[in-house]
């Protein structure tokens, strides 16, 4: 590993915490109100996310091996110009924003206001443009690495961009309200 890469391995571990955290300290400051982050997502629908959040974790996974162990940091080129850097960039955003997105939600019901809803949706679309820019980091990538560890980052990184802009940030707001 190199020493890009266990920067990284870094912002990955502590923006982790930071969003596992978030979702720890909401879960514990607001005992049994786990059904108020759902909204009014219901049913079938609500398998359906749960399969996709699935998913999304199982593509975060595909392409954090990828970045953090198939590559070579100082070899990377993303469109022929960009180096391994803007995945440092795309991360940060994805994880710095999720970490927000729970304590603005319980704000939210706590005490609804149109800065607090317009915060919640300002998260979560810089999330999932985040995830976009993972996602054709990676897709523009010019690797001399395995085909099959790369198309899973591809895969995953795609799904993942998917889940966390059409599912969160444009489906979730409408049907929560």
């Amino acid at each position: 590993m190199s020493s890009q890469q266990a920067m990284l391995l870094v912002i990955m571990l502590l923006g982790g915490l930071g969003v596992i955290g978030s979702y720890a300290q909401g879960l514990i400051a607001h005992p049994g109100s786990v059904n108020v982050l759902w909204g009014k997502i219901s049913g079938p629908f609500r398998k359906v996310y749960t399969v996709s959040m699935l998913l999304s974790a199982l593509g975060y996974f595909a392409f954090a091996y990828f970045l953090l162990f198939r590559i070579v940091p100082a070899e990377a080129r993303v469109t022929g110009t960009l180096g391994f850097e803007v995945f440092f960039a795309a991360i940060t955003g994805m994880l710095l924003f999720s970490s927000l997105w729970m304590p603005f939600t319980y704000s939210y019901v706590a005490k609804p206001h149109p800065g607090t809803w317009a915060a919640i949706r300002s998260v979560l679309f810089l999330v999932g443009l985040s995830s976009c820019a993972l996602a054709w980091a990676i897709l523009s990538l010019h690797t001399k690495e395995p085909a099959v560890p790369y198309w899973l980052a591809v895969g995953g990184s795609l799904y993942f961009a998917f889940h966390t802009t059409v599912m969160d940030a444009f489906i979730w707001p409408v049907l929560y309200r």
